[in-house]
C-alpha cells in the first residue's frame, strides 16, 4: 500500500513537472509526462552501493554509522575481526566469526558488503616464506565461508611488510583542512626490512602462485577478487619490491589466471597517479568485467613524474581527476557493484585521530558521489 502510494505521489509531481514545461502545449521540443517520470525514476547512487569504510571497528565509528544511516549509504566495508561479535578463539577465516561480524553490522542498520583487507593473507604468501601453503588453504576456506555468508567481495593487495604508507598525516589543505600526503625523498633512505632486498621478479613469482591456487576455487563459488594498486605507487619501498604500480603490470597481473572473477579495486587515486586517464580504464576494464569495487577518490601529483612520488590527498572536488567524467563512465559500463569514498580530510571541529576516515570528509564525499551519480543519471536518460 506505502509503495503504490509513493509510487502516485511520485507520478503527480511528475505530471505536474510536465505541465510546468509545457509538455501538453506542444513545442518543437515537446517534453512528454512519460519522459518527465522516466527522468526521475533514475536509480538510486546508479544503482551502485553507496558504502563506508570502517576499519576501527564500530564504537570508534558511532557518529559515523548514525549518519550513514540518514544519507541511506548503508554498505559496510571492514576487516573481520571475532571480538566485534563478541568472539574468543575463533579463527577469523571461520563461518562462525564471518556470520557473526555481519549479525553485528546488521544489528546497527548496515550491510557488511566488501571484506577489505582479509585474514590469512601475509607475508608468508606474499614473500613465499614458509607456512605459505597453510595461509592459501585458510583463504580459500575463508572465500567459501564468506560467500555462504553472502558476502562475495574481498578486496585484497600485493603489499607485504609495508601496506598503505604516507609520510605525512596532517598537510594543510583547503581551508585549513588536514590531508595525508606522500614524498619519496622522505623515506627513500629508511633501512632495509628485516627481509632484506625483495626484487619484483620475487613478487610475480609469489603473485602468480597465489593465484593459480585462489582464482580457480574463487570462480567455482562466484567469489570476485578485487586486487587494489600498491599505495603509494612507486617502485619500492625499504628494500620491497611493489609491483602492483602500473596499468600494464595489472593487465598482466590479469591474464596470469584468466578469469571473470579475478578483477581489480578501482582505486581511483593510484591508478590516476600512475598516469592513467581514469574514464577511460573505467571503461576498458568495465567492458572487460574487471572492476568489482570502488574506492572513489582524488590526489593531486606533485612530483611531475610518473609513477608519482610526491603527491597529496584532497577534497573531492578538487584534484586532478574529472570526478563528472569518472562517474559517468561507471554508469556507462552498468557497474552495480560498492563503491566508497576514500582518503577523506580530516575537518574543522576533529581531532585527526584517523588521518584519512574522519567522518565530516567522508559526510562530504558521500553527499558530493551522490549528486554526481543522479547527475550521471538524469544525463543519460535525457
Amino acid at each position: 500500500m506505502e509503495d503504490n502510494r509513493r509510487n502516485f505521489i511520485k507520478k503527480g509531481i511528475s505530471v505536474a513537472a510536465a505541465l510546468s514545461l509545457g509538455g501538453l502545449q506542444g513545442s518543437a521540443h515537446e517534453t512528454s509526462i512519460e519522459d518527465v517520470v522516466q527522468l526521475n525514476s533514475f536509480a538510486k547512487d546508479a544503482g551502485m552501493e553507496m558504502s563506508n569504510a570502517y576499519f576501527s571497528g564500530i564504537e570508534a565509528n558511532k557518529q559515523l554509522i548514525a549518519l550513514a544511516k540518514q544519507m541511506d549509504a548503508l554498505g559496510a566495508v571492514a576487516g573481520v575481526n571475532p571480538g566485534l561479535a563478541g568472539l574468543t578463539n575463533v579463527n577469523p577465516w571461520e563461518y562462525k566469526a564471518i556470520i557473526g561480524v555481519k549479525e553485528a553490522w546488521k544489528k546497527q542498520g548496515l550491510k557488511f558488503n566488501v571484506v577489505e583487507g582479509p585474514p590469512s593473507l601475509g607475508e608468508k604468501t606474499k614473500l613465499g616464506l614458509a607456512g605459505k601453503d597453510e595461509e592459501i588453504e585458510n583463504f580459500i576456506a575463508f572465500m567459501k565461508n564468506l560467500k555462504k555468508a553472502g558476502i562475495d567481495v574481498i578486496c585484497y593487495n600485493w603489499m607485504p611488510v609495508i601496506s598503505w604508507a604516507r609520510t605525512s598525516m596532517d598537510r594543510p589543505g583547503r581551508g585549513g583542512a588536514l590531508m595525508t600526503a606522500f614524498d619519496y625523498e622522505d623515506i627513500k633512505n629508511k633501512p632495509l626490512t628485516k627481509y632484506g632486498e625483495v626484487s619484483p621478479e620475487t613478487m610475480w613469482k609469489n603473485l602468480e602462485y597465489f593465484l593459480k591456487a585462489v582464482v580457480p576455487e574463487a570462480e567455482k563459488i562466484e567469489m570476485k577478487l578485487a586486487l587494489h594498486p600498491d599505495d603509494p605507487q612507486v617502485n619500492s619501498i625499504q628494500g620491497i619490491s611493489r609491483i602492483m604500480n602500473t596499468v600494464e603490470n595489472f593487465d598482466r597481473m590479469l591474464n596470469l589466471v584468466p578469469s571473470p572473477y579475478s578483477g581489480v579495486t578501482m582505486c581511483q587515486g593510484n591508478f590516476s597517479l600512475m598516469g592513467a586517464d581514469i574514464p577511460a580504464l573505467v571503461r576498458r576494464w568495465g567492458k572487460a568485467g574487471k572492476i568489482h569495487f570502488v574506492h572513489f577518490r582524488n590526489v593531486q601529483d606533485l612530483s611531475g613524474v610518473l609513477p608519482s612520488t610526491k603527491f597529496t590527498e584532497t577534497f573531492h572536488d578538487e584534484g586532478q581527476i574529472d570526478m563528472y567524467e569518472a562517474m559517468k563512465a561507471y554508469y556507462d559500463i552498468g557497474f552495480k557493484g560498492p563503491i566508497r569514498p576514500d582518503h577523506v580530510p580530516t575537518m574543522a571541529g576533529e581531532e585527526n585521530t584517523f588521518p584519512g576516515y574522519m567522518t565530516l570528509g567522508n559526510l562530504f564525499a558521500i553527499g558530493y558521489i551522490r549528486g554526481l551519480a543522479e547527475a550521471a543519471s538524469k544525463r543519460a536518460k535525457a
